[in-house]
């Protein structure tokens, strides 16, 4: 990248707006955010965003593409990574290190030498983020610690999500519904994984994290609100218990050590979008 393109994409994100933006479309991955619902999340008016959306697009940090009657917008991460690179290679001397707010921060692998927070989110907190929690820490406790949170939590844990639970030998003694406000202060953990499992939450602004976590959104379809009898709205939770087992399986066996920032989170984008296969 030449100092005039960087000097572009530096000016389009000096704008809170433009820089938010970017942010989600990263955050989005391969799927992108249609115009509506980027605007939405920001609670801005899509003309003033369109413009915005515009000089990113110029300064090559965006795509977009028409789907019908709507734009969806993408997220260049190889415009990023080439915004790093110029500030390593002429502001770091071509050493990331120097700049580095950590000398462990380098991306040489994701170092394992201490146990990594995990936070599970969604809007009620009642099952599918509650379920991650209790997944993670049975499965993977001696590498990870898990958390979840809701963006509006009106109720406590969900009658069939605590049965469940307990029906497999999980222990739900201190599981309760919580805000996602609890993570944010400074006596908060500090995460080094965010994911959402739920549209909703995906959808909306979401804290600024402490150290730039890495996140993904891992949807699932709701257990709560499934129609049926009783018996087929227990089974929708098994199924979303099934496939939270599966990509939390997938997620701790990931050789993170071996792996850089940009890769993990590819990695974890790609568990996302695991179905209710088995990982190999």
């Amino acid at each position: 990248m030449d100092q005039k393109t960087a000097l572009s994409a530096f000016s389009a994100l000096s704008q809170d707006i433009r820089l938010a933006a970017f942010r989600r479309l990263v955050e989005a991955g391969p799927d992108g955010m249609a115009a509506g619902g980027l605007a939405e999340a920001l609670g801005a008016r899509q003309n003033t965003l369109s413009s915005h959306l515009g000089q990113l697009v110029q300064a090559g940090l965006v795509t977009n593409r028409r789907e019908g009657r709507v734009i969806r917008y993408f997220a260049r991460i190889e415009a990023a990574q080439a915004l790093a690179v110029f500030l390593t290679e002429t502001c770091c001397g071509g050493q990331p290190e120097v700049c580095a707010p950590d000398p462990q921060a380098r991306m040489e692998g994701f170092l394992m030498s201490e146990r990594k927070n995990v936070l599970f989110l969604c809007s009620g907190n009642s099952a599918r983020s509650l379920m991650a929690e209790v997944i993670l820490n049975a499965e993977a406790g001696d590498r990870f610690r898990a958390y979840s949170a809701g963006s509006d939590p009106r109720g406590g844990p969900h009658p069939y999500t605590l049965e469940l639970l307990r029906n497999l030998g999980h222990d739900v003694s201190g599981l309760r519904s919580k805000s996602w406000g609890e993570f944010e202060g400074a006596e908060a953990p500090r995460m080094d994984f965010v994911f959402t499992v739920c549209d909703r939450a995906a959808s909306e602004p979401c804290p600024v994290w402490p150290g730039q976590p890495i996140s993904a959104h891992w949807g699932l379809p709701d257990p709560v609100i499934a129609t049926g009898n009783e018996a087929e709205r227990r089974l929708a939770f098994v199924e979303s218990y099934r496939m939270l087992r599966n990509r939390l399986t997938a997620f701790a066996s990931l050789p993170m050590e071996s792996l850089g920032w940009l890769s993990l989170k590819r990695e974890v984008d790609a568990i996302g979008k695991m179905g209710g296969e088995t990982p190999a």
